[in-house]
């Protein structure tokens, strides 16, 4: 299948999609201190969702049990919320959301520190975010998919982190997931040409050891192969005429 080129009013939609889940990121960020379950932040997510006149695109996708997407520490990604999972200090949580609205999907992801986290750390969950705005310098006409991939990796290498290679970015509209795959480690291949009207989920996921990870026997938490923090960032992107239109990020 090829990369769906999205019509004016698909546009319009997507933008409403992705308003309504920044909304619900900046609100489940408040709740995020020592002493919360990450059962509760889903429940509070969820609840977000829907009051925004959303439907919840993780709940039940594929048998995910859960609206948001809660790993802590060394999970990378797909973390089941659960209620005796307490974030304590110290602790990082990358929160993965996305919703439908009128058809229409968006997705993003944040990682949050919880109280006094070490500089170590800090400077992972920086870098994680900085890399995404380093990839999407190249989010533009003209330029290639994996431009953005080889700008993500040239960034992040140069701190000595591991950039996940089992996970990657997508296309999103209609569905969750559509073509391209995006991912955030250097290409061979050019990867398609970019155009406007295409709506790209860009998400670093980036370890502070090894880039190496494994799946839990719940089949759906990914986490670091040696135990070290990972994090992620990510935000629905359209091409546009000129620069990249962030749809999940500055509308409040």
């Amino acid at each position: 299948m090829g990369v769906s080129i999205k019509s004016a009013r698909e546009i319009e939609l997507m933008r409403e999609s992705c308003k309504r889940l920044e909304y619900v990121h900046n609100e489940l960020g408040n709740h995020i201190k020592p002493g919360i379950s990450t059962y509760e932040i889903n429940k509070i997510g969820e609840r977000l969702i829907r009051e925004q006149g959303g439907i919840p695109n993780f709940l039940n996708y594929n048998g995910y049990p859960a609206a948001i997407c809660t790993s802590v520490n060394e999970e990378v990604v797909h973390g089941i919320p659960k209620k005796e999972v307490i974030l304590k200090d110290g602790d990082i949580i990358s929160l993965d959301a996305g919703l439908i609205y009128k058809g229409y999907h968006s997705d993003a992801a944040r990682t949050h520190l919880v109280g006094n986290v070490s500089d170590e750390v800090k400077q992972l969950v920086e870098v994680t975010k900085q890399a995404f705005f380093e990839g999407i310098k190249y989010a533009k006409p003209g330029y290639h998919l994996h431009d953005i991939s080889n700008a993500i990796d040239d960034y992040v290498s140069q701190f000595g982190y591991g950039i996940v290679r089992a996970l990657v970015g997508h296309g999103i509209g209609t569905s969750l997931h559509e073509d391209p795959q995006i991912p955030n480690y250097r290409q061979k291949r050019r990867g398609v040409l970019l155009r406007p009207g295409m709506t790209l989920a860009i998400e670093p996921m980036i370890n502070l050891g090894t880039w190496d990870v494994e799946f839990l026997d719940d089949d759906w938490t990914v986490v670091s192969k040696d135990d070290s923090p990972s994090a992620h960032y990510e935000n629905t992107v359209l091409i546009t005429d000129s620069e990249p239109e962030i749809l999940t990020l500055g509308n409040f």
